[in-house]
């Protein structure tokens, strides 16, 4: 049966979509995606186990023999210095390279009108705190999940499956999954000839609730922000806070030293589990008083981001673009599932086409968490999608 790959994050076709958990039914199997183009058979899943705690070292990954597996649905592997690099390529040049197990998106090169390709993505590479080297940047997700300050953070994901064909779309999926607390987190990645998206799929198998925070951010390459311009966002309400911190994010150091508080999900979810309501009302004082919370309504329609901004968005639309004069591209940001949109600029301080000439945007849930009830799964994604074709 062939697959069509008509997707359902067009921006001039957007279906509604809800944000409520759907039930568990006796098992779990999963369905498609509420937004994914493709569709999948989990019958013919297999599952390629890596190290399951992140502070031993992942164990090492059989690159021919995923390359034996999974040949003819357009993905490559190669081993660079322990990790598996999995780069995805469409017939039309688009490509995606995936990170395992970290499961960071490094590169997204779009094929273009001229007939070439332009990496939209900004990653970065320097030296870690043990000599190693340290990515950052690109596409990741950075959550946490728990409740009564049991908190829990996918950081560790295992290959479950491949599909598609270069000629129309290539999507792997991920899982990462806390088998104590009951809880499995999927990632699926899909690249189609005009955008590449990630998408969530949590399900509680636990006998309570569970509380979902944080957001799926995407690092977009720029000139520098001051060439850069956020349309759609008029009349959107919006908090002023603290930058993001995950292993990924790139957070310039001015960003570091004038914020005492960088937000993270398992600190805030920590925050609101603590037992002793006295410990958690002064976390959450904390947190409002170091990141100066400034709520208002966005009054710009074609909004330059050359000053320095961190920004919760409550009310955005589901799709809006940012347009780069310098690099004369733009990319259309969507999102499925979250209320929240998340912006981050680093300003425009600094070097043209440098390290911090980037702008973040992240599907978000940081100052609502979701929340899943026994059995409940939750799907939301975000989507970066091509126009200049």
């Amino acid at each position: 049966m062939s697959m069509g790959c008509s997707s359902l994050f067009s921006p001039n076709s957007l279906p509604n979509f809800t944000t409520r958990p759907s039930r568990l039914q006796i098992s779990y199997q999963p369905n498609n995606l509420a937004f994914s183009s493709p569709q999948y058979d989990t019958a013919k899943k297999k599952v390629f186990p890596l190290a399951s705690v992140a502070s031993i070292p992942y164990q090492p990954i059989n690159v021919d023999y995923l390359e034996e597996e999974f040949s003819g649905h357009g993905v490559t592997f190669e081993d660079i210095d322990g990790s598996c690099v999995a780069k995805m390529g469409l017939e039309n040049g688009s490509t995606a390279t995936l990170m395992l197990p970290s499961g960071l998106i490094t590169s997204y090169k779009a094929h273009m009108w001229h007939g070439g390709t332009v990496e939209l993505l900004h990653t970065i590479v320097s030296e870690g705190k043990d000599g190693t080297p340290a990515i950052q940047g690109g596409l990741s997700s950075a959550f946490s999940c728990g409740s009564d300050g049991e908190v829990w953070s996918p950081c560790n994901w295992t290959l479950h499956d491949i599909s598609g064909k270069p000629q129309e779309f290539i999507q792997v999926e991920l899982i990462s999954s806390d088998t104590v607390d009951m809880v499995e987190i999927r990632c699926i990645v899909t690249l189609n000839e005009a955008s590449v998206s990630s998408e969530l799929v949590v399900s509680n198998f636990r006998s309570s609730s569970l509380q979902l925070a944080g957001s799926i951010i995407s690092h977009l390459t720029v000139s520098t922000p001051e060439a850069n311009y956020a349309v759609g966002l008029e009349g959107s309400d919006f908090f002023n806070m603290s930058p993001v911190s995950s292993n990924f994010v790139i957070i310039p150091p001015e960003n570091s030293e004038q914020n005492k508080f960088i937000w993270s999900p398992m600190r805030f979810l920590s925050a609101l589990g603590a037992r002793n309501e006295k410990v958690a009302d002064a976390a959450h004082s904390s947190f409002s008083e170091s990141d100066e919370y400034m709520q208002g309504e966005e009054n710009d329609s074609y909004k330059q981001l050359k000053e320095k901004m961190s920004r919760i968005y409550t009310s955005a639309p589901t799709n809006f673009t940012i347009i780069d004069r310098g690099r004369r591209n733009s990319v259309v940001a969507g999102r499925k599932g979250f209320d929240e949109l998340y912006l981050f600029s680093p300003g425009s301080s600094h070097e043209f086409y440098s390290k911090y000439s980037y702008i973040c945007v992240g599907a978000s849930a940081m100052l609502k968490p979701i929340m899943l009830r026994p059995g409940d799964v939750w799907k939301g994604g975000q989507q970066l999608h091509n126009p200049n074709l």
